[in-house]
């Protein structure tokens, strides 16, 4: 068995395990929106609010939280934070006033951001010589499987029983089942079982770890300043924040109540949501092999124009159907832009602090989320409807289509020093 599966599939299934129990939970607040509004006696400014908040601390924590992976390890950071999330959970299933849910949820972001791609991404580069593209699909698919198993199933339990039961399944989960498999199967490096990377040790070794070496001090002292003076990092960090506007913040957050808006059931709601999470998957892992032969530079330039093209398609919803198609196209390119814009990054930044690398994208990614989740909640609330937000989301992902096109080849770059 040993000789078939190399230890670094079982690293990359454990954290897609991991990605879809914390993720999933994550994406399902939309889910939880309507009955805490009816609960609590709330509008949709506050629960907007309450995941932009979220997203911020989730967004903040992201260098921090790299810089946590570099030093202890993805295991422990990544064992922590599912089993931080889900004792939230269990707490929050006990919530009795609106700043339980601002608090608790605060805590969540916590544990989600330390769950997230910062880990992820790091694991598959120490793990990985060769297949990494696949690896770091496989990884984000987790996101869709969350997205596709435990939102519609969210919702059919809270139909079924009630908010607090779901939110209470779902912390038990992540306790018993999820975190004793992360915390005893994650592995930080192959020398900690005796092994060598899938695709084995990298040729011309030797000179790519003296290089490495001669890094270390620039890796210790990185300072926000270094990145910043960066053309890459900013054609990569702006368009990944559009991402996070369009993807966890408008759809993630709003895409449940606006099919509620149009008059949908809960059945066609969640019917799309799977759709969609579906669909999402099969971008993601063909965005995953892909750029392992094709420019993942060309590749997001695509995804981002065909992003907005799927959201102009929410203009014109009168039926499920109109709905349904928005689903399978905006699924296709929803998280299909994580894996090459995580690749770009390792290949402009290889001699910087990774982690820190990835957890400032991520932080971008995070503050347009809590855009992405917020302002769609008060332009509902001043004009009873979403038009406006899907017209600004189209605008920004074109934007985002020109500033990658404007990247250059990472071949072409060289050292990024």
């Amino acid at each position: 068995m040993k000789d078939r599966v190399h230890y670094a599939w079982i690293i990359v299934f454990v954290t897609f395990l991991s990605f879809l129990a914390v993720q999933g939970g994550r994406l399902a607040f939309g889910a939880f929106m309507e009955p805490w509004e009816i609960d609590f006696s709330i509008g949709r400014g506050t629960t907007s609010l309450i995941s932009t908040l979220s997203f911020i601390i989730y967004g903040v924590s992201q260098p921090t939280i790299g810089r946590m992976v570099d030093k202890y390890g993805a295991r422990i950071v990544l064992s922590a934070s599912t089993f931080l999330v889900g004792i939230s959970f269990f707490f929050i299933s006990f919530a009795t006033q609106t700043w339980h849910l601002f608090v608790l949820y605060s805590i969540v972001s916590i544990g989600v951001g330390g769950a997230s791609n910062v880990a992820g991404t790091i694991l598959v580069m120490n793990w990985f010589n060769k297949k990494r593209g696949l690896a770091l699909g496989i990884l984000e698919a987790g996101f869709g499987f969350g997205q596709m198993l435990i939102v519609p199933g969210s919702l059919l339990l809270i139909q079924a029983f009630d908010w607090r039961v779901t939110i209470l399944s779902l912390g038990l989960f992540l306790m018993i089942i999820v975190f004793p498999i992360v915390l005893f199967f994650i592995k930080n490096h192959p020398n900690d079982k005796g092994m060598d990377p899938l695709g084995g040790p990298v040729e011309e070794g030797q000179s790519e770890e003296l290089s490495e070496n001669m890094q270390v001090k620039k890796e210790v002292n990185l300072s926000l300043r270094d990145v910043l003076r960066k053309r890459h990092f900013w054609f990569l960090i702006l368009p990944f924040g559009v991402c996070g506007f369009t993807t966890t913040g408008l759809m993630d957050t709003h895409l449940i109540p606006f099919s509620q808006y149009c008059g949908f059931s809960t059945s066609v709601t969640s019917a799309a949501v799977s759709i969609l999470a579906a669909f999402n998957i099969i971008g993601i892992l063909l965005s995953g092999v892909i750029i392992d032969y094709f420019s993942s530079r060309k590749l997001l330039v695509f995804l981002y124009f065909t992003r907005a093209i799927s959201i102009v398609l929410l203009l014109f919803i009168q039926d499920p159907i109109l709905l349904m198609v928005f689903a399978v196209l905006f699924g296709l390119v929803d998280f299909a832009t994580v894996a090459p814009t995580q690749l770009l990054a390792t290949q402009y930044f290889k001699h910087y602090s990774l982690g820190f690398i990835v957890g400032c994208l991520s932080l971008s990614h995070q503050v347009g989320s809590a855009l992405g989740a917020y302002l769609p909640g008060l332009l509902y609330s001043g004009f009873g409807n979403y038009d406006f937000s899907f017209y600004i989301s189209i605008m920004i992902l074109v934007g985002a289509a020109i500033l990658n096109a404007l990247l250059p080849e990472p071949d072409k770059v060289g050292q990024v020093q």
